[in-house]
């Protein structure tokens, strides 16, 4: 049993808490938000994308150079990038950390942010093309010799790229909780990403990646990453205290405005909020610690599941998901600096000798 961690980096103090808008890049946090991430033991931190955010790509090259073994995801989306230049961007970036990049695929789950770059495809054709995108990264990585391709969304003749990867490849992510996400992650991701859903739920997503797998024939299947909101405190009462507090300023930033969803926002047209929203309608507080008032508060914009409680209590959450299948934890929370370094502090360590425990006992098992 292995499991990694992953955070978010944020290039300001802007927050979810207390919105900064259009605040700019802040060099100094930056730098000091990475080197407390790669300090307090985290494997990897993704560096989101939006049509509004900065470049992951330049974001991802700091955190490299102020870092000395944290793994940088980044953020992509296809329209944005043709995939021979991607490739050559990530590959040297892989070259210049010793092997730090992974590159995680958003297909792109509403269409009016995609338009605001350009993108008019629908949800079928950017997936279509997604599929391509990743099979002409991986070409361009392993060909010695100038190819050529010809697809239905990219054609170019005789490329070749003398920029590769430092381990040959670099791992590719991706996420969603449609049928065409699931058959594409299945058949070609080595990282398939979920947000944090009841564990029968997940387990039912977990089984149906791994089905599409062997679907595709592969003999392997792709790492399982989840990711939660933890809103942790000394104890259960204390973080139940937080997590309302929490709440509350969520629900006032997106009276003023302040929030990435306005009241004014219709359902999410992507399936995996949509899911979040209809598992929230049964419950606030569903298996151990899963909270889901932060879902409705936000209208599921983005992964917004809570796990609340002591340290205690989040690490043995955490740890039914890595018993249920998990290979990578994804917890950020609302204060961005102050909540990864509580994680780093009180979390990580918990769950790791909850990890260790479990591994000795299966080996005293087998004795």
């Amino acid at each position: 049993m292995a499991a990694e961690f992953i955070s978010v980096t944020f290039p300001n103090e802007s927050n979810d808490l207390n919105p900064i808008p259009d605040a700019p890049v802040d060099p100094l946090f930056l730098e000091r938000y990475a080197r407390s991430l790669d300090d307090y033991g985290f494997n990897y931190t993704l560096i989101p994308y939006s049509s509004s955010s900065f470049d992951p790509f330049t974001i991802g090259a700091t955190i490299l150079a102020h870092t000395k073994n944290i793994k940088i995801i980044v953020a992509l989306r296809p329209n944005t990038v043709y995939p021979t230049v991607a490739a050559k961007s990530l590959a040297t970036l892989d070259q210049l950390s010793g092997g730090r990049v992974v590159v995680h695929f958003i297909a792109g789950g509403n269409d009016d942010e995609q338009a605001r770059e350009g993108d008019f495809l629908n949800k079928e054709e950017r997936y279509e093309r997604q599929e391509e995108y990743i099979r002409i990264l991986r070409l361009v990585w392993t060909s010695t010799e100038p190819f050529d391709f010809d697809g239905k969304y990219y054609q170019f003749k005789q490329f070749r790229s003398a920029v590769r990867p430092t381990k040959g490849l670099i791992p590719i992510s991706l996420g969603g909780s449609s049928d065409a996400a699931y058959r594409i992650g299945g058949s070609l991701a080595d990282i398939f990403g979920l947000w944090g859903e009841p564990l029968a739920e997940t387990k039912q997503q977990i089984d149906r990646i791994y089905a599409e797998a062997a679907k595709a024939g592969r003999v392997d299947r792709p790492r399982i990453w989840v990711t939660f909101r933890p809103i942790v405190a000394e104890t259960d009462e204390l973080a139940w205290v937080k997590a309302h507090k929490v709440l509350d300023r969520l629900n006032e930033n997106r009276e003023k405005g302040l929030s990435r969803s306005p009241l004014s926002a219709p359902r999410p047209a992507n399936v995996g909020s949509q899911r979040l929203l209809d598992i929230a309608s049964r419950g606030n507080v569903q298996d151990r610690a899963l909270w889901y008032p932060t879902v409705t508060a936000t209208n599921a914009s983005g992964a917004t599941t809570a796990l609340v409680g002591s340290p205690q209590t989040i690490a043995d959450s955490i740890l039914d998901y890595i018993d249920l299948g998990a290979d990578l934890i994804s917890i950020r929370g609302y204060d961005n600096y102050n909540d990864a370094v509580d994680y780093g502090r009180y979390i990580l360590p918990l769950v790791r000798e909850g990890i260790r425990d479990r591994e000795d006992s299966k080996k005293k098992a087998a004795a």
